[in-house]
């Protein structure tokens, strides 16, 4: 019996390729988990495979008997009650390359908008005015940029503002050895990074030790003048906080695509604030991204549900018996 997966969320069709094209595996496309296929489907599905729409919690996998691995076509596993998961001896699997350059890109658009104020300028034309005197802007060239977590979506924005002129510090305490001795001298104190740069990226998960990192002593620490960048996690930047800094001039601008609660609240006191780039998640959002996410994560799961190999699962440690996913 070849193995049962069923995706759903609108996985890419192509990403799927390592399970589509193997005899072992029957794939199940739901494009909506709220069909009532979605909930048949799981009842003999060895593997699942979701994006961010679906909440993978107790209740799924109990209706979910015989289900070995769960992927998430992503990085964030927010939707996904992994402690649920391991009870049940379940892998949980993420792609945490898949959409590195897209989410660095995203990032560079951010700052380069808010650097020489595009939203602004387009929405004052398309209002009928010329007002190049009040939207200068600043080059990036010879700018202090500060990158908080230098994993590889921040490794990926540092060589491209480096490739723009700007100097590039780093502030990451879980950095491996070699990468310390690779960055020196440009690695700081996160003191150091948020009162020298011109500019600081958030490239960090959200946990107790970054929520809330950027808030009103950190920004009140920032050179005036500064911007913000946060394609990372909402949560991780005071939302309250920012706006209250950009209307009162504190620092220049800011781009933002992840939020604590999503989507935005009508009421956000982000919504009001000036030189602010919003977007709505985009990060992964580009159809490279996508394939290249959903690859990463069948062939995982490929060799979770043929080999027992678990070791890409994020709750690897704790599964009691691995090997009995084969």
């Amino acid at each position: 019996m070849p193995y049962r997966v069923v995706a759903t969320d609108r996985v890419s069709k192509k990403g799927l390729a390592p399970l589509r094209d193997d005899d072992r595996f029957d794939v199940v496309l739901i494009k909506d988990s709220s069909d009532p296929e979605f909930v048949a489907g799981l009842k003999t599905a060895a593997g699942l495979i979701v994006r961010s729409a679906t909440r993978v919690d107790a209740s799924l996998l109990n209706g979910a008997p015989g289900l070995k691995v769960v992927g998430r076509a992503g990085v964030g596993v927010d939707n996904i009650d992994v402690a649920a998961a391991s009870e049940r001896g379940v892998a949980v699997m993420n792609a945490p390359g898949g959409n590195t350059i897209s989410a660095a890109e995203l990032t560079m658009a951010l700052l380069l908008a808010v650097a020489r104020r595009v939203t602004v300028a387009d929405r004052s034309i398309r209002q009928g005015r010329w007002e190049r005197s009040s939207l200068q802007g600043v080059e990036l060239r010879g700018k202090t940029l500060g990158v908080i977590g230098a994993g590889r979506i921040g490794w990926e924005v540092a060589k491209r503002c480096r490739a723009f002129g700007m100097d590039v510090v780093v502030y990451d305490p879980y950095l491996p050895a070699d990468r310390v001795d690779e960055l020196h001298p440009h690695l700081v104190s996160l003191d150091s990074l948020i009162e020298n740069s011109d500019v600081i990226t958030l490239h960090v998960p959200l946990n107790a030790e970054t929520r809330g990192l950027i808030g009103d002593s950190t920004l009140g620490r920032m050179r005036k003048g500064a911007f913000v960048l946060n394609v990372s996690r909402g949560g991780v930047v005071d939302e309250r906080a920012l706006a209250e800094a950009l209307n009162n001039g504190r620092i220049a601008g800011a781009g933002l695509d992840v939020y604590e609660h999503e989507p935005l609240s009508p009421d956000s006191p982000l919504l009001d604030a000036p030189n602010l780039v919003l977007t709505p998640h985009l990060g992964a959002s580009t159809k490279e991204a996508q394939i290249q996410v959903a690859l990463e994560v069948a062939r995982s799961m490929r060799n979770a549900l043929v080999q027992g190999d678990v070791s890409a699962a994020i709750n690897a440690s704790d599964l009691a018996n691995a090997s009995g996913l084969s």
